[in-house]
């Protein structure tokens, strides 16, 4: 197993993307932590996986809220003693053209999907440095490289925590840690489902493969990025897109 006695925590993991990399973690012999705004539908998948035989925890976070992130580390670090893979998976979207978008939803996008980002890296990294070792993802967006109509908010994250990633992949090589970004695609997840279909197929017409990704597609970049696979890979971000991007 690629993730045999690891310790990963996964932000956003109730559902979606998330959800399929804790599971997959999980099959790959990761103690995995599932951390989450939504406490219903983390608690519920957490018990589900441990009724498999995982070894899960879930942990209720916001991560726009520094003390609730804290919180997410110092239980991680209580139940299993140390902190190998995180993954920055956690985001939201509040859509909306320039000329309508509200500096409310606005902010909120960036509290979440950037300060979120920065604030569970900080938290969790003095732990990898102690240990001498560590992986850390995030999760970015082709939105983030080369932008999207009515996400403003939405690609300035994305395009934002690339610029991270690269400045944290210099900072933290020399202390073992390894940082990486996963820029998805259009992907099957919640935030896809509520666009029209019309939308849908225009999007298709974009994409090389001709077909959306799924949670698996980018959950499985998340794996070999937290494995041994990528010992050598850091600063990088692999576009998990189909296509999109050539």
């Amino acid at each position: 197993m690629r993730l045999e006695n690891k310790v990963a925590i996964i932000t956003g993991a109730a559902n979606g993307i998330g959800l399929e990399a804790a599971k997959l973690f999980a099959n790959e012999g990761a103690r995995v932590v599932l951390a989450d705004y939504d406490e219903a539908a983390g608690s519920k998948e957490a018990e589900q996986l441990r009724a498999e035989g995982k070894d899960v925890l879930f942990v209720q976070v916001n991560v726009a809220d520094r003390e609730s992130v804290d919180l997410m580390v110092s239980k991680t670090i209580e139940a299993y003693g140390r902190i190998d893979i995180l993954i920055n998976n956690a985001g939201i979207t509040r859509d909306g053209m320039l000329t309508k978008l509200s500096t409310e939803d606005f902010q909120r996008v960036l509290d979440v999907n950037l300060t979120g980002v920065f604030q569970c890296t900080q938290a969790v990294v003095p732990h990898m440095i102690e240990q001498g070792s560590g992986k850390i993802v995030v999760t970015s967006s082709v939105s983030g490289v080369y932008g999207n109509v009515g996400q403003t908010n939405y690609a300035a994250t994305k395009a934002g925590v690339i610029g991270m990633v690269k400045t944290w992949a210099k900072e933290l090589g020399r202390k073992g840690i390894n940082v990486n970004a996963v820029a998805p695609g259009f992907t099957e997840t919640n935030m896809v489902a509520a666009v029209p279909d019309k939308v849908i197929q225009q999007m298709l017409a974009m994409v090389p493969l001709q077909r959306l990704g799924k949670p698996e597609d980018i959950a499985k970049a998340y794996l070999y990025l937290s494995s041994s696979d990528s010992d050598y890979v850091t600063g990088t971000v692999l576009n998990v897109d189909g296509g999109i991007m050539m």
